[in-house]
């Protein structure tokens, strides 16, 4: 089934079409195929000049908006094609997926959930469906669309990725790396697989596997994306084989070819914090000083510990917690649209009221979210540079700054290959520089909000898990819970993708740092005038 047109459901669909209008659609057809937009656009447009009421021509035109990024009109064109062929499954998958491309997630699974039981064997609605339940934080669901999928075609390599990271997401990590090495055994340049493969903790690579994943990084086709992934799964393999010269170097390639692929400026970054600086001198005289009360905000630098800290407040039976919520960028983007001037410039001249109006907005979105609960957890590691709007929109608010050492901070980050953002992570120099930033902002909310800015530091979490959880909770105005003390159960055991608990992640992580040994002396030079006394 992986041709493209195996499935019954993908023939025939120039069916009742003039023989003139068919051959048009067949070239639209290949044009698509081909990555040609504008000459799929010209057939599709002499096809419907013949047959304006033809299905298949308005859904092919709504892919191809869709692919171009103009969901509004994709929309249009594939509600028009359903409206004259209700029954065709194709048209509802393709539906489904502008929907979910233009925000209405829940109307997506419902159309594709439908696609999938009027043609039960097709396994693009099955896939499509898996997909949808990864991005919204659904392995469970994925894993059984997927599973479907790959019963219905077991050479669908694309679907049985997605399901090792589904697994890997929930903790099955064994499972995760069967799939990740099916996968490989099939298509062995597959990036993605050594990848997900290497941030698995059970996985273990051999010999083999190092002189495998060297092959691939000098196969000519392969894209800089590819190469990259490669990398950092060549560097995860060569520290399994004890190798740590060759894996630091691996690292350092790796790094830099991502770099290289960005465009991360750590003087407009450290102008930008300047600025937030400048802009929030004093905390901001609040209308209702109880607005946002229970709201506690989770800041930090990646791999700094932010999730254990969320699973550590989440165990507490008051408390729920939403990950990676982006609500608080939003609403301050939107005002900046209005204003017409970006962040934190129109800080100055915003009103009491108007921080009101913003914090009011802020509670109205997560109001679902929050249930019954008395305290609501929104950790998201951008929001660092924003906690002086979160106390003005909401002081009775708290936040809580999730800490590492600065040494392994730096370093898990530069060994990391992120899925997005993180952009200064690929370079010591605007590593360290980012944690600068990092670090003086954080001391400025500190010395601002002195009874609303809590610094929880990982290290000392650790030497005392008990007084550290005590003080968090105190600090978050929750009574103490045994439960609180047990990352490893909490949050309903929630895991990182390797399937290991949080804790044991960051264990891990010194461990590697100390194993690296003197490779590592020129970050600990670089962070030396930051870190000494």
């Amino acid at each position: 089934m992986t041709a493209r047109h195996a499935h019954p459901l993908m023939q025939g669909r120039a069916v009742g079409l003039s023989p003139a209008a068919a051959t048009l659609l067949e070239a639209a057809a290949v044009a698509l195929d081909r990555q040609q937009p504008e000459a799929a656009a010209a057939a599709l447009a002499r096809v419907l000049a013949l047959e304006p009421d033809c299905a298949e021509a308005l859904r092919m035109r709504g892919l191809l908006h869709h692919l171009q990024g103009d969901f509004p009109r994709a929309l249009a064109l594939l509600r028009q094609a359903h409206d004259l062929r209700p029954g065709d499954a194709l048209i509802r998958m393709n539906l489904a997926t502008s929907l979910y491309a233009s925000g209405d997630a829940e109307a997506a699974v419902s159309w594709l959930r439908r696609a999938c039981a009027m043609v039960p064997d097709f396994a693009p609605a099955w896939f499509n469906l898996g997909k949808m339940y990864m991005l919204r934080g659904r392995p469970a669901g994925a894993i059984t669309a997927l599973q479907r999928t790959l019963d219905i075609d077991p050479e669908h390599v694309p679907a049985r990725i997605v399901l090792a990271q589904a697994q890997a997401d929930l903790g099955m990590a064994t499972l995760a790396s069967v799939n990740y090495r099916e996968v490989l055994r099939r298509q062995p340049s597959q990036a993605t697989a050594w990848f997900g493969l290497a941030s698995l903790d059970v996985e273990r690579f051999s010999e083999a596997d190092v002189v495998q994943l060297q092959q691939q990084l000098r196969v000519p086709q392969a894209t800089i994306a590819a190469r990259v992934s490669l990398g950092f799964a060549l560097v995860r393999a060569l520290e399994d084989q004890a190798d740590p010269r060759a894996a630091l170097r691996a690292l350092h390639k790796a790094n830099a070819l991502q770099q290289r692929q960005l465009n991360w400026n750590p003087m407009l970054a450290s102008a930008r914090v300047d600025e937030i600086i400048k802009a929030f001198p004093e905390p901001v005289q609040a209308t209702d000083p109880t607005l946002g009360d229970g709201v506690i905000f989770i800041v930090a630098l990646p791999q700094s510990g932010s999730l254990l800290t969320e699973q550590i407040l989440a165990a507490h039976p008051q408390a729920v917690a939403a990950d990676e919520l982006v609500d608080l960028q939003q609403i301050l983007d939107a005002e900046s649209e209005r204003r017409r001037q970006p962040f934190p410039q129109w800080v100055g001249s915003a009103t009491a009221a108007d921080w009101s109006r913003l914090g009011q907005a802020y509670l109205a979105r997560i109001e679902g979210r929050r249930g019954h609960t008395s305290r609501f957890i929104d950790r998201n590691l951008s929001n660092w540079q924003l906690v002086g709007a979160a106390l003005a929109m909401l002081p009775g608010a708290c936040v809580v700054n999730s800490r590492r050492d600065a040494f392994e901070s730096c370093f898990a980050c530069y060994r990391q290959l992120f899925v997005s953002g993180s952009e200064f992570s690929y370079d010591l120099d605007h590593m360290v520089s980012y944690w600068r930033d990092y670090d003086r902002l954080s001391r400025h909310w500190q010395q601002l909000f002195p009874a609303r800015f809590l610094e929880h530091d990982y290290e000392s979490w650790l030497a005392d898990p008990a007084a550290r959880v005590r003080r968090l909770l105190e600090f978050c105005g929750l009574p103490f819970d045994p439960d609180c003390v047990q990352p490893a159960r909490a949050a309903s055991g929630a895991h990182t993708p390797g399937g290991i608990s949080t804790e044991q992640l960051l264990r891990r992580d010194s461990a590697r740092s100390a194993w690296y040994g003197d490779g590592l002396q020129r970050l600990r030079a670089l962070l030396r005038p930051v870190t000494s006394p």
